[in-house]
């Protein structure tokens, strides 16, 4: 079943961003601008895929960031920020992803019609605990490509040594059958012998992740996740996907000013 509020969520989230930047400019004073902070650095990835015989790819990418009182931009995340109170906060995102596959990137894709990423949008709330760090996450397809949904629950803590900030995490990722089926499902046009039409139903993924960040010298720092990511049964049981989890290596290295 597709996601069909699409125009309603766009023009949601358009307009509560340009009605929280307009009350934002009118209140805040011209010094505020002195919290704003940027970032520019490097990036580099790697990830497996679930697909069949799809190689790693290694991406090297430019990396910028961008915060203050009002927005947080990182990677292909952009969040503005919402009133919030004590220790629960709330944003509202935007999120580039860039799943999905070309017939030419495995012969046992061949026949199959390319899937594409595009633009999620949604909220977060966050709740600061004195032993761990909770959120949720809802975000929706606004590229209208799967017409999907996705929840993620997630559980983490943060620990100082020094220089290097150590934070461990556990999330749960809930993806609808329009997700699943529109990634890892099989349409009775693209099967074949061998390659069955698939039906994909929601799924659950659970993600073991570990990320460190280093400050190297006042202004410069770098980070470092891995993470492992086990596939919920649907998405396992698919005729395209050839492992039962996607292991995940990232690296950055950042010039703040």
């Amino acid at each position: 079943m597709y996601f069909t509020s699409r125009p309603p969520l766009i023009a949601a989230f358009t307009l509560a961003m340009t009605l929280h930047s307009a009350v934002a400019q009118a209140e805040s004073p011209p010094k505020e601008e002195k919290n704003s902070r940027w970032g520019l650095g490097l990036g580099i990835g790697r990830e497996t895929s679930p697909y069949r015989s799809v190689k790693t790819d290694t991406k090297i990418l430019p990396l910028l960031t961008f915060e203050n009182d009002y927005a947080r931009l990182f990677g292909p995340s952009l969040d503005v920020k919402l009133p919030s109170a004590g220790l629960v906060s709330f944003t509202l995102r935007a999120r580039y992803s860039d799943a999905g596959y070309e017939a030419s990137d495995a012969a046992e894709l061949q026949g199959m019609e390319k899937r594409n990423g595009g633009l999620w949008l949604g909220a977060r709330t966050d709740l600061r605990l004195p032993l761990a760090n909770l959120s949720a996450e809802w975000l929706g397809d606004a590229s209208n490509r799967s017409g999907g949904q996705q929840i993620r629950l997630e559980a983490s803590h943060r620990s100082q040594f020094g220089s290097v900030n150590v934070m461990p995490r556990l999330a749960m990722v809930w993806q609808d059958s329009s997700y699943v089926d529109y990634y890892y499902g099989i349409r009775a046009t693209e099967s074949r012998v061998g390659r069955a039409a698939y039906d994909g139903t929601s799924s659950i993924n659970t993600e073991l992740g570990l990320r460190m960040n280093i400050s190297l010298a006042p202004k410069h720092s770098t980070s470092v996740d891995v993470s492992h990511t086990i596939l919920g049964s649907s998405i396992k049981d698919s005729p395209l996907v050839g492992r039962s989890g996607i292991s995940a290596v990232r690296a950055s290295y950042l010039y703040s000013f």
